[in-house]
């Protein structure tokens, strides 16, 4: 028995977005640029490894288990239902509309939040490679971080195919400065010229069963859970992909598998040639833990050391383009359900993106940015430290409605019993737990910059941002326009989702469109 509409003919035009527009390399691209692997790894290497020294790479490989069982509920549910909602879509259609907005706010919270921190993290690294002694600037910086918000937001409301391609530029460019930065750090381990400190790669990194704490251990999960997130943008943009039931799950489950083989593999090249050492360049001193490849830069690349400078700002900046991609069209999808004020789902009709999401989007994240900076640089700090509570959150949702939605098959076939249940099931599992743990450890006090309430701040915004959600979902269910929504009438389990018919024309892709 098939679960129902699992083989059900979509409406022939879909939402009006442009079709065909990317093929595997394309979308594994975006996948990939929505990581921001320079800048995820030189954010997090370093605290990584002060929690749990030696173990860090297999730290790593432990974090990526749930993202990989995830990007199998993903695919999966892709492949039913290739819908641009994705988590709204797919939960509403498990659980019911309630769920299902929940899960489509969690994925707007999370864009939001770390577009604030990558427009910071983009305006300081600007002006560190420009002109160093400015980058301490706070207006200098904020007005910066702007501007690269404000134009990424213009290339993606221009057109998928040109942010195609800048994105092929700038993910080139930090793949460059990683091969790089494991080439240089391997000739000098191996030749001598490393670092007092510096240390052959042993296997005891990859022991599981070596970590000196559990709290360590969920610590450094909790760090790495953030540098893999962002894959699934390239199933946001399925409806813009050819073949959309197969191309954006193959390519999520290959920006996982890229990723890990990254991160792994600079985190032993970094450990080796700095060593744990608490003192000058090694990785156990805590003034290198901010950032590892600021710390590297000189000793490693010496009169080329601009070039991991230039790598990380061009991570944050392209990162900050394909973060707006998936919560445009997220916001659209839930308007095209009457989940939102149809105004959101606007199409322009020349370039068929959304014409009023993406500028939208781009505008509430320069106010939240400037808002929290004005405020205090503190809050912003905790606003980032609480992005795992919405990643997990809606991630975790989307491995349960994988569960529920295909109830019906999960036993059908030994392919549906492990792709179906086991997989999104155990990461579903395992992403709660690290939610709830999370959100545990954050109601101390002194976890992070601020206290609210009496309890730590990053709870509180954490807690509060998906809490506030359920306050605006509820106001919204009170207008007229939102009725057909909460009343299970526009979108449930047994309607045609709208999207694009399997016998399109499709649009030639700049990478040749092949998958």
């Amino acid at each position: 028995m098939s679960a129902p509409n699992e083989t059900a003919r979509p409406v022939a035009h879909g939402k009006g977005l442009a079709t065909g527009t990317l093929g595997l390399w394309g979308s594994t691209v975006i996948g990939l640029a929505s990581t921001a692997p320079v800048y995820s790894l030189a954010a997090t290497l370093g605290f990584v490894v002060l929690a749990v020294g030696a173990q860090a790479p297999i730290a790593f490989i432990i974090a990526f288990v749930p993202m990989l069982l995830i990007a199998f509920a993903y695919r999966e549910l892709n492949r039913a239902v290739p819908d641009c909602g994705t988590t709204f879509t797919w939960a509403t259609k498990a659980f019911g509309p309630w769920v299902g907005w929940l899960g489509g706010w969690g994925v707007a919270v999370a864009g939001t939040v770390v577009l604030a921190n990558l427009a910071q993290i983009g305006g300081i690294y600007f002006w560190l490679l420009v002109a160093p002694d400015l980058a301490e600037s706070v207006p200098l910086v904020t007005a910066t971080g702007v501007v690269f918000i404000a134009l990424m937001s213009w290339i993606s409301w221009r057109g998928l195919e040109i942010g195609e391609r800048i994105q092929n530029v700038l993910l080139g460019v930090q793949y460059l400065a990683l091969v790089l930065f494991v080439v240089f750090a391997t000739v000098a381990v191996i030749t001598g010229t490393a670092p007092e400190g510096a240390t052959a790669p042993s296997g005891e990194w990859f022991n599981p069963f070596a970590f000196e704490s559990f709290g360590g251990l969920v610590e450094a999960v909790l760090l790495a859970l953030f540098i893999y997130w962002g894959w699934d943008t390239c199933l946001a943009l399925n409806e813009e992909t050819r073949d959309p039931k197969r191309i954006p799950g193959r390519a999520a489950v290959l920006t996982t598998l890229i990723l890990l083989v990254t991160y792994v593999g600079v985190a032993v090249a970094a450990m080796s040639y700095s060593g744990l050492g608490e003192a000058g360049l090694g990785l156990g001193n805590e003034g290198n833990a901010d950032d590892v490849f600021f710390a590297l830069k000189d000793a490693l690349f010496g009169p080329w050391a601009w070039l991991l400078v230039a790598a990380v700002m061009i991570s944050a900046v392209s990162s900050t383009q394909t973060t707006i991609l998936p919560t445009a069209r997220g916001t659209l999808a839930m308007a095209v359900y009457r989940a939102l004020p149809k105004r959101f789902a606007t199409v322009h009709p020349r370039y068929r993106t959304p014409s009023f999401s993406t500028p939208l989007m781009g505008f509430v994240a320069i106010v939240f940015y400037v808002g929290m900076t004005f405020i205090s640089d503190n809050i912003l700090q905790d606003t980032i430290l609480s992005l795992g509570l919405a990643i997990a959150f809606y991630y975790a949702i989307t491995g349960f409605a994988c569960v529920w939605y295909f109830r019906r098959t999960l036993f059908t076939s030994w392919r549906n019993f492990w792709n179906r249940l086991v997989f999104p099931l155990a990461g579903a599992l395992l992403l709660t737990g690290a939610f709830v743990f999370s959100a545990i450890d954050m109601l101390d006090p002194d976890y992070g910059y601020t206290v609210l309430f009496g309890i730590g701040g990053v709870f509180v915004v954490g807690v509060g941002s998906l809490a506030l959600g359920a306050v605006l979902m509820v106001v919204w269910s009170f207008f007229a326009q939102s009725r057909p929504f909460f009343r299970g009438e526009s979108l449930n389990r047994e309607t045609d989702v709208l999207v694009p018919e399997d016998e399109q024309t499709l649009i030639r892709s700049v990478d040749g469109g092949v998958g």
